[in-house]
């Protein structure tokens, strides 16, 4: 008889959390003008409004912290984390900085200029707020299948090929690279395939282009691949992420997901023209090379996490969590993308509130819905981050409308996803009686979903 599956760690040490009433968190949520990113963390009960910095870090790692080096230039913390990140991505050059969206302002800072086209899968906020601030188009070519939440496919963050050879084709003159986001965050956390990523590369090399990795969850990607991939079973987490990395000329990361830090990032390429370019950008945004935003014990951190996290054992566990969490959401009847990501669930907010308009934001209402029902703060990826278009300032409605669930890695255990579930099943059940959703009262011109302040129609 098989054993049941049971975490590849012990906890050593917890952090209480309260709970609270309803009366309470809905007038915290008011007070927050309905924006969850404006709630004090002690009013959440159950945090999943990101992966990012938020996980569990282990004790080789707490114990790498002490050895970090301050020194502000050439502090051997640097040199250990930048040789981890050339052992698993062959990538010679890299540039620390202190989370993924400063990689990314570095980087574009040097590659992107005015009227520039930037194709991928589903480009994250922060990467679609970086080309479109400078005045270039960040353009989606993910495959069709990622907008069916029902469908039930593999690898539903692969690039549309076809679609991407017809861009290349038209616009290669204003393309100065192709960036592919493993996982792919806003489709649903879902994975690239390495057989799609070697038909990127195939067309990157007819067309003269290079590819970028944007690379928070790269891990998990691996971990899919060895899963769900022909061919791969056998390899190792780290041997199938170089194979991944040979498919590009250069990463950004936020280290926050995958590396299990706190805080840091990096860039790192095999183009030494492009590591030049970006080091002048480097000083000025984020620190010296060799600090570039981060402590020295943060990069010692980041190494650790870097060389645990591509062991199949600690991802196992890790997805095994969300996909538990699928599970009981399969019994209630709960409709989320399919199959589950490698580190969220994704609510599909148009077929649970079907009684609210899209130009209410059905997403951004059943998040706070769920806030409000027992104190689990999730996060719209849905029509509200999609912010508006650059020209015609309308709100996009194109794409999918979620409600994301983050999962922290090492953090919460199989009795918070019970809460999880039960909740979201008491939302789902009085779904027909939620009739109006919320208005945008006031918003920044970009990446709004962070500050955005909301009213709620049904009072107005």
């Amino acid at each position: 008889m098989n054993l049941p599956f049971a975490e590849s760690w012990r906890i050593k040490m917890v952090e209480p959390i309260r709970t609270s009433t309803r009366e309470e968190r809905e007038q915290w949520i008011k007070e927050a003008h309905y924006n969850v990113f404006q709630l004090p963390a002690e009013q959440v009960y159950i945090d999943l409004l990101t992966d990012s910095g938020t996980g569990a870090m282990s004790d080789r790692q707490w114990s790498a912290m002490m050895m970090g080096d301050e020194s502000y230039a050439g502090a051997r913390s640097f040199f250990r984390m930048k040789d981890m990140i050339t052992r698993l991505t062959g990538f010679e050059y890299v540039i620390p900085t202190h989370q993924g969206r400063a990689a990314e302002n570095v980087l574009f800072s040097a590659l992107v200029k005015e009227g520039d086209i930037v194709p991928g899968n589903s480009h994250f906020d922060t990467t679609k707020g970086h080309i479109e601030s400078r005045r270039a188009t960040a353009l989606d070519c993910t495959i069709a299948e990622a907008k069916n939440t029902e469908l039930d496919h593999p690898f539903k963050g692969n690039v549309d090929l076809a679609l991407l050879e017809d861009v290349l084709r038209e616009n290669g003159d204003k393309i100065p690279f192709i960036i592919v986001t493993i996982t792919n965050n806003t489709a649903g956390g879902q994975p690239v395939s390495m057989a799609n990523l070697k038909g990127v590369r195939a067309l990157a090399d007819k067309y003269g282009k290079p590819v970028v990795l944007d690379s928070a969850r790269f891990a998990e990607n691996a971990y899919f691949i060895k899963t769900r991939e022909e061919g791969y079973a056998d390899k190792t987490i780290k041997e199938i992420t170089r194979e991944m990395f040979d498919q590009a000329d250069a990463m950004t990361m936020s280290a926050k997901k995958d590396a299990i830090v706190n805080m840091g990032g990096f860039i790192a390429t095999r183009r030494p023209d492009w590591y030049e370019a970006a080091k002048c950008y480097c000083i000025p945004f984020e620190g010296y090379l060799t600090y570039g935003g981060m402590n020295g014990r943060d990069m010692e951190a980041l190494a650790v996490g870097l060389d645990e996290n591509t062991e199949f054992d600690n991802l196992h566990t890790r997805i095994h969590q969300v996909q538990f969490l699928a599970s009981l959401l399969d019994e209630y009847g709960v409709p989320y993308q399919r199959p589950a990501g490698g580190h969220a669930i994704f609510i599909d907010a148009s077929k649970v509130l079907t009684n609210v308009p899209k130009e209410e934001f059905p997403a951004q209402t059943l998040t706070v819905e769920l806030y409000k029902e027992a104190g689990i703060r999730g996060c719209e990826i849905g029509y509200i981050l999609a912010d508006r278009d650059p020209v015609t300032r309308e709100n996009r409605f194109g794409g999918l409308d979620l409600m994301r669930l983050a999962i922290p890695r090492r953090t919460y255990t199989d009795n918070h996803m019970r809460v999880i579930a039960a909740a979201l099943r008491n939302v789902y059940e009085r779904r027909d009686s939620i009739t109006r959703g919320y208005a945008i009262t006031e918003e920044a011109p970009l990446m709004r979903h962070f500050t955005v302040k909301l009213a709620p129609l049904a009072e107005q």
